[in-house]
């Protein structure tokens, strides 16, 4: 089954849902007003009600969370509406025309051949996704097919050997020439060099899928998509996988969006919602969050800020879903790591700022005290100089203690510094009598 095939199954399981949920409301509000009267009681009814609301919770949870995603092969193609068809389920389907020179051979997605008792003529390789487009008028889609057998088409089509066109038509061929269920071959033309095929294949119509909104991007870079291209999710971020996780330590990531200039307008501002809801706080900024639109010449950008709040061993999914007036969302899944639990931006910067403030505060206060402490002791204590100041009295005690009992001595004779060793000797033994009471030490101010 195919994307656009799931993705409509989810739906109408979805509506069907819905309904239920609109006829139990109805129920609900008749058993309230009394106007149901069934043998059923309140309290049965209310459990029934709230396990049948839990269960359609987790399943629109599971089932509507779907987003435009790029199918596992290159082989799709979006019709004239911008609905995405996937023919990956066609991938190497042999469709064989019995002609007159010789058969040609379609495998489906893979290459075009014509086979006859020479060999095999190799008439292109399907490539790249590219190569499959939509068609005009009665034709669907066409696939080109390149780069086939150079023998006397060396210089043809841009020096690309021989190739082949292939024109699908959803349904049967217009001369009803198929048969079977699974298409045919209605019509093969050759060029008149040979070095070039038109095939008419007519093959059942594949149900078609979600509308892209084509030349949206989104990507880590102006000029990348890593996430979103052409509309569609890449394979990485449609569902969460851990070895996509972003680390505990990247409080942020930026997004770049683009689109095409003549319908960037139809895109809508973001919506993010986290699961589970606690643990994780999350949210959107920049010029994408606040509805500008993106072009391919100025791309907007999407920030999305989050912190781990409470750490968790398995990864966040943070699912992002952007809004395009008449086309599917665009949605697509980030996963965030949380190892420990991370602090709010800018608690640091808030601790060395109170603290500064309080060191001021302290400084304020201290020079109050000393102002003070200064005018007392002068004007009640009629203490001057040094002696005024506050703390001076314990300041002089704890010099003295350091200074050691002798103190500092004033009133000496400087030029008894030069006196001679046996002079100072002689006279030490005399002097210190009469310097105990002359000598004032300088321990106390």
């Amino acid at each position: 089954m195919s994307e656009g095939d799931e993705a409509a199954r989810r739906r109408s399981i979805a509506n069907e849902f819905r309904k239920k949920l609109l006829h139990y409301k109805e129920l609900d509000s008749r058993i309230r007003t009394g106007t149901l009267h069934g043998g059923i009681s309140l309290s049965t009814y209310t459990i029934l009600s709230f396990l049948f609301y839990q269960i359609i919770a987790i399943f629109l949870h599971l089932q509507l969370a779907v987003s435009v995603v790029m199918p596992s092969s290159n082989c799709y193609a979006l019709d004239n509406s911008s609905r995405l068809v996937d023919f990956t389920d066609w991938i190497g389907h042999v469709f064989e025309y019995e002609g007159k020179d010789a058969d040609l051979v379609v495998r489906f997605c893979k290459d075009v051949e014509s086979r006859s008792q020479a060999g095999y003529v190799d008439f292109g390789r399907y490539a790249t996704f590219h190569h499959f487009v939509a068609g005009l008028g009665p034709v669907d889609f066409v696939q080109g097919f390149y780069n086939g057998d150079l023998i006397n088409c060396e210089y043809t089509f841009d020096k690309m050997g021989r190739t082949a066109k292939v024109n699908i038509i959803c349904g049967n061929c217009s001369n009803r020439a198929c048969k079977g269920e699974l298409g045919c071959i209605c019509n093969v033309t050759y060029d008149k060099t040979m070095c070039r095929v038109l095939v008419e294949l007519a093959i059942p119509c594949v149900k078609h899928g979600s509308r892209v909104f084509k030349g949206f991007t989104v990507g880590f870079h102006p000029r990348s998509w890593e996430v979103v291209y052409n509309g569609m999710t890449q394979l990485g971020f449609e569902k969460p996988h851990h070895e996509f996780s972003f680390g505990t330590e990247q409080t942020h990531v930026s997004l770049y969006l683009t689109a095409v200039s003549a319908l960037s307008g139809l895109v809508r501002k973001p919506v993010l919602k986290v699961y589970p809801d606690k643990g994780l706080e999350a949210r959107l900024s920049g010029s994408a969050a606040s509805g500008s639109a993106p072009t391919t010449l100025s791309p907007t950008i999407l920030n999305i800020d989050w912190r781990c709040e409470i750490a968790r061993s398995t990864p966040y999914e943070i699912n992002i879903s952007i809004p395009v007036e008449d086309y599917d969302p665009i949605e697509f899944t980030l996963t965030k790591l949380c190892d420990y639990k991370q602090g709010r931006e800018g608690e640091a910067t808030r601790g060395w700022a109170m603290f500064g403030v309080l060191c001021c505060i302290f400084i304020v206060l201290l020079s109050i005290f000393c102002c003070g402490g200064f005018i007392y002791k002068t004007r009640i204590e009629h203490q001057h100089g040094l002696d005024a100041l506050p703390g001076m009295t314990i300041l002089s005690a704890c010099l003295e203690a350091v200074s050691g009992p002798q103190g500092y001595r004033l009133g000496e004779d400087v030029s008894a510094n030069f006196i001679n060793q046996a002079s100072w000797e002689r006279a030490s033994g005399s002097a210190q009598g009469t310097q105990k009471t002359v000598e004032r030490r300088y321990g106390s101010i």
